[in-house]
């Protein structure tokens, strides 16, 4: 029962306003199923599945609002809940940022749910756990992985007769494969809606690969050195570019995005003319909910087209303040690149350093979006176009904007996983000059 179609849910939701008195009401009615399997040196350690559907209920008595939630559906229950939330609402101060809720929406159809996601079943995890440590197993390598995939359906209705329902469907993997010795790692990771998109075999084969490759690393000096960053350590670092696309911060002179003396840099130039970024609810590659957490429809935005900062998420709040479109933040986003591989991109080098991996992500000055963090799982020194060695790993100091600015080349773009935020991104990998690595480290 963990996914209810969109008949059962409209009949709880209807249920649940039913019992509202108070000026506003809005009901949400999330649920799904989320298998899993872990393993590591070689060995699974655990799997599992887990079913569950919740109702969310928010009452509204002018501005003073009270939310509860509960995973019971009787009458009696869904009864109970409205009460509780209506006396909450009565207890709290009143929100003099509340706007109130969404008149009827109009959505888009979604396609983001795949059946044969929904269909996997405990052996194909068990199944897919098992080549990923056979091929690490017969190179003498160590595997540690984790395979999750999700089926699921989100819905809301309001009082005023706001109605939305979308099913999705996600599977995502993971693999670090170290040497027996420990002294050399790879990783990679992928990310999709259909599971028939996934080789596992495959995929554990780069890390295999890295792994190997990266034994007996030698440590070169640090400084600013031409990178190659592939899709999954691009994405943490333009993640933190990403989540900062917001209007309220950078009026409010908190963000990079804030002009000295007021104002904000939209409509302006911000980093190279070959990226744009955008999110598409209905791109076929990395489809989304056609709706945001609070109704609004989601719709294909250019948050930054050929360099220039184009949109910034608005609140409704905020929006109204500032008397702007109310833009809600997406679900994913999509950079857009060329042609070229990940290896040609690499022949195209002369000198310069692959990062397979970046993590420890942690800010430096949320003014310049200066961050800080270390390579990992793979790190290799480029000369005249091939791989000549593995090097030591870093840690680096950089911008996203002023990398974005050093841009030389992009690859064709990869669905990945981040695995700060576990959101899925399309990005592509990027070779950019004078990424700065500020000292070593022992970690591999």
């Amino acid at each position: 029962m963990a996914i209810l179609s969109k008949d059962e849910a409209r009949a709880i939701l209807e249920k649940v306003l039913s019992f509202s008195k108070a000026d506003e009401c809005e009901v949400n009615l999330n649920g799904g199923s989320t298998g899993n399997i872990r393993y590591a040196r070689n060995s699974v350690s655990t799997s599992g599945l887990t079913s569950n559907i919740t109702l969310v209920v928010q009452s509204a008595f002018g501005k003073k609002v009270g939310t509860a939630t509960i995973n019971e559906f009787d009458e009696a229950s869904l009864a109970k809940v409205v009460r509780r939330a209506e006396e909450l609402a009565q207890l709290a101060p009143e929100n003099p940022e509340y706007v109130g809720v969404l008149e009827p929406q109009s959505y888009g159809e979604s396609k983001g749910f795949f059946q044969s996601t929904a269909s996997i079943k405990p052996e194909m995890r068990a199944e897919a756990a098992n080549r990923s440590i056979e091929l690490a197993r017969s190179k003498n390598l160590v595997a540690a992985g984790y395979m999750q995939d999700n089926a699921g359906f989100t819905s809301m209705m309001n009082s005023k007769g706001l109605f939305a329902y979308n099913t999705s469907t996600g599977v995502n993997f993971s693999v670090t494969v170290r040497t027996d010795s420990g002294n050399g790692s790879g990783y990679v990771s992928r990310g999709y809606s259909d599971v028939g998109q996934l080789d596992v075999a495959k995929a554990s084969q780069v890390a295999v690969d890295k792994a190997a490759g990266s034994v007996n690393a030698k440590a070169i000096e640090p400084g600013k050195y031409t990178v190659i960053l592939e899709p999954a350590a691009a994405v943490v670092l333009l993640e933190n570019l990403f989540f900062n696309l917001d209007a309220r911060s950078a009026d409010e002179g908190r963000s990079f995005l804030s002009k000295p003396g007021g104002g904000t840099k939209l409509g302006e130039k911000l980093v190279d003319e070959r990226v744009t970024f955008y999110s598409d609810p209905y791109d076929s590659r990395m489809p989304t909910s056609p709706w945001a957490q609070d109704g609004r429809p989601q719709e294909k935005i250019a948050w930054i087209e050929k360099g220039v900062l184009k949109n910034l998420t608005y609140s409704r709040f905020w929006a109204q303040k500032k008397s702007m479109k109310a833009i809600p933040t997406p679900d994913g986003v999509i950079m857009e690149g060329g042609d070229a591989s990940l290896e040609d991109l690499i022949k195209g080098t002369t000198k310069g350093i692959l990062v397979t991996r970046l993590w420890y992500i942690r800010e430096v000055d949320p003014q310049t979006l200066l961050l800080t963090g270390l390579t990992r799982d793979g790190t290799f020194y480029i000369e005249n176009g091939q791989i000549k060695h593995p090097v030591k790993n870093f840690r680096f100091n950089e911008s996203p904007v002023i990398m974005l600015n050093n841009l030389e080349a992009l690859g064709r773009p990869e669905r990945v996983v981040s695995g700060e935020s576990e959101v899925n991104y399309l990005i592509p990998p990027m070779k950019i000059r004078d990424f700065t690595f500020t000292s070593l480290s022992d970690a591999v």
